[in-house]
C-alpha cells in the first residue's frame, strides 16, 4: 500500500522546536518532491514548503523562512520538517504530500494524484 505517515508532532512552549517526520511506505521517496502543508483551526490549509527530488533544493514560504527547514534522508525513506522558534500561531495539523517542485524561489504545486499523509498535530502554547 502506498502511503505517507507523519510523526513527531506534540505540544511545545513558545520558542521551542520540533522535528516532524514524513515516512514513505510502498514507494521510494527519493523519486518524488515532498511538500509540507499545515491547517490551523478555522483556517484554510496553507503550503509550508517543499523539497525537490533531484538535488534536495528546497522552497519555504517567505513567512516561515529562517524558522522552518526541510531535509530528506533517502536511506530512511523519510523527509523531515524542522520547526524552530515556534509561536502560538504555528499551532496546526501538519501534513506531507507528494508534489511538483517548481523552484526554490517559485514554489510547488499539488496535483490530483498526489499521495497525502494523515497529518500530525503541533500545539504551541505556554
Amino acid at each position: 500500500q502506498v502511503k505517507l505517515v507523519e510523526s513527531g508532532g506534540g505540544w511545545v512552549h513558545p520558542g521551542g522546536s520540533l522535528r516532524l517526520s514524513c515516512a514513505a511506505y510502498g514507494f521510494t521517496l527519493d523519486s518524488y518532491a515532498i511538500a509540507w502543508f499545515r491547517q490551523a483551526p478555522g483556517k484554510e490549509r496553507e503550503g509550508v514548503g517543499c523539497i525537490n527530488r533531484v538535488d534536495d533544493s528546497t522552497y519555504v514560504t517567505d513567512s516561515l523562512k529562517g524558522r522552518f527547514t526541510i531535509t530528506r534522508d533517502n536511506a530512511k525513506n523519510t523527509v523531515y520538517l524542522q520547526l524552530n522558534g515556534l509561536r502560538p500561531e504555528d499551532t496546526a495539523i501538519y501534513t506531507c504530500a507528494t508534489a511538483a517542485f517548481l523552484g526554490s524561489n517559485t514554489g510547488f504545486l499539488s496535483e490530483p494524484n498526489d499521495v497525502w499523509g494523515q497529518g500530525t498535530q503541533v500545539t504551541v502554547s505556554s
